[in-house]
């Protein structure tokens, strides 16, 4: 299986406090990586490094082999709008506009017309268990519809990585249970990689691969525990 992403002697610091500590992770091709540990880990940094959210202090960020950690802003902002998909603990969908408008915003961001890209985002309703709730603004859906109108936000623009930050740590058992179900396997129907970032060893173990980490440093990974 080919790697998609890398960090390599990943360092952030924050002031006398070191969130990574020479971290090595791969993101495999079209596999759900869940990376574990206690608060304060470095677990959401290491996320938002990979994503180019955050800029490392040291060590490199490749995609699909190609060197990211150094290029300017407007680059990675145009690269996270294109080829990356975010999905957050609260979904953060704008509230004023409806839900098929808030999965066709990051095409719009990227030069889709809006109504090329509200087309291509009602693609995602059906697949999603969420035909008939296109026009329903955020605050008229549940907490399980809202993260997948986000999980459909994050697919839109057919990414190589979807980054999920406690992606169900706003759901109820039950439903966070159905959320990350649909968020690893439709990740993987589209050929995109998921990294994620939980505190539920439940939730981590529908992911092929688990990274722990502790005190800014990997501490071991576990084995696949899905087959791609």
């Amino acid at each position: 299986m080919s790697t998609v992403m890398a960090g390599i002697g990943l360092v952030k610091k924050y002031a006398s406090a070191t969130a990574l500590a020479g971290v090595d992770v791969e993101v495999r091709e079209r596999e759900s990586l869940a990376i574990m540990g206690p608060s304060g880990s470095g677990k959401s940094t290491l996320l938002h490094t990979l994503a180019g959210i955050i800029r490392p202090d040291g060590g490199q960020v490749l995609l699909r082999g190609e060197r990211i950690d150094h290029w300017g802003e407007n680059r990675l902002s145009a690269l996270r709008r294109g080829r990356f998909g975010f999905v957050f603990q609260s979904g953060q969908l704008l509230p004023e506009l409806p839900a098929e408008e808030n999965v066709a915003l990051p095409l719009m961001l990227g030069g889709v017309v809006r109504k090329e890209a509200v087309v291509r985002a009602r693609r995602w309703f059906a697949p999603l268990g969420l035909e008939g709730l296109e026009q329903r603004r955020p605050g008229q859906l549940s907490g399980g519809q809202a993260q997948r109108v986000a999980i459909a936000r994050a697919l839109a623009v057919e990414p190589d990585v979807v980054f999920a930050d406690e992606p169900t740590g706003a759901l109820d058992q039950a439903t966070g249970e159905e959320v990350v179900k649909l968020l690893t396997s439709v990740t993987r129907q589209q050929g995109a990689s998921l990294v994620m970032v939980t505190h539920d060893a439940e939730v981590a173990a529908h992911c092929d691969r688990i990274v722990h980490v502790r005190d800014g440093r990997i501490t071991r990974y576990s084995q696949y525990t899905v087959t791609p």
